[in-house]
């Protein structure tokens, strides 16, 4: 194993040892240096073991930056680790935005995830591009999907954030409920708002915005998957009437499915190239019966078997007489139990 591959397991170690404070910024910071693989970057030593020092306590996430930001100032190390430095700055950033509850959905936000992780990198870092491009797809065959154009960037994006806003996940099935969060996100990638890092600020923004659902996400979907994450936005968004291909989010589905939920598809980058030839066994979507908020709570119950539901309540961002009466039909429909009583219960997934 190089070194390039040992990071997450030196990462992982934290959160085996189930310290909860320790064990969420190793979470954090494994999405944040995971997701730079998207562009081919890999962290330096020097990033790993600062992320290390944040993750113990020694330091907070001001200090890191700092740190990373000098460690870039001095002449030798720049030289050294030239190819490191946008991923150690980036990751860095990253995992300051992820620690934050702060969110608004809105494009001002996206804009501003952009700024925020780009600042000092990418010279338009915060800046909605004013030029259309092609961009060559190993996994089409060299082939372009159609971008926005930018005369409607702005235009589109509110459009799509509009829709997103009105929409009810009520009683919509997990299955239906992916569905949809995927197409919303391969439409907001699909728009390509800037003229660097679109994927890493979509991926950002996304988890930010699932989180205001309460979900506990599974941060190694991103950390080891982020490459075929943007191989699934792109095939949703490529279709070559030709060549009878058509847009098509299950290989996106299946990454949000992994991600949310206790599923475990096998994220393959290969399955998205537009050659790659669907066996007659290849597993079909997960179909469960439960709701996008009944999934969200089952993960923080995974979590925490012992949590309140007034503490749930606060968690998806719903009131406790909400919370209640979900928790009440997914007892009745034998989705969860309580064990011995209210007071020092647990709850138990069936």
């Amino acid at each position: 194993m190089n070194k390039d591959e040992n990071w997450s397991m030196e990462l992982s170690k934290y959160i085996k040892q189930g310290e909860l404070k320790s064990s969420k910024k190793a979470k954090t910071w494994k999405t944040a240096i995971g997701l730079q693989d998207v562009d081919g970057l890999k962290p330096s030593q020097y990033l790993i073991k600062t992320a290390k020092e944040h993750i113990e306590g020694n330091i907070n996430i001001d200090e890191a930056k700092k740190r990373i930001d000098e460690y870039y100032k001095i002449e030798s190390n720049r030289k050294l680790e030239s190819n490191s430095e946008e991923a150690d700055k980036v990751s860095v950033r990253i995992t300051e935005i992820l620690s934050e509850n702060s969110f608004n959905f809105n494009v001002i936000e996206l804009i501003n995830i952009h700024s925020r992780l780009f600042k000092g990198i990418y010279k338009e870092a915060g800046k909605i591009r004013n030029y259309n491009f092609t961009k060559k797809e190993w996994i089409l065959n060299e082939d372009t999907v159609i971008y926005s154009s930018f005369e409607t960037i702005r235009d589109t994006l509110e459009y799509d954030l509009e829709q997103e806003r009105n929409f009810s996940y009520k009683d919509l099935s997990l299955k239906e409920a992916i569905k949809h969060i995927s197409k919303f996100t391969s439409n907001i990638w699909q728009v390509h708002p800037f003229c660097e890092g679109n994927t890493r600020t979509t991926a950002v923004f996304i988890i930010k915005y699932l989180r205001t659902f309460g979900f506990n996400i599974n941060d190694d979907v991103f950390a080891e998957n982020s490459w075929y994450f943007r191989n699934a936005l792109v095939r949703a968004n490529y279709k070559n009437f030709e060549k009878n291909i058509f847009e098509d989010t299950s290989y996106l589905e299946k990454f949000f499915f992994n991600l949310l939920s206790d599923t475990n598809y096998e994220l393959k980058n290969r399955y998205t190239h537009i050659d790659y030839k669907k066996e007659k066994n290849d597993i079909k979507l997960d179909n469960k019966k439960y709701t996008l908020e009944e999934q969200a709570i089952i993960n923080i119950i995974r979590d925490n078997e012992s949590i309140k539901q007034e503490e749930i309540a606060v968690l998806v961002n719903k009131s406790l007489r909400t919370v209640k009466s979900i928790m009440k039909k997914m007892q009745e429909k034998n989705i969860i139990k309580r064990s011995s009583g209210r007071r020092i219960g647990k709850w138990i997934i069936l």
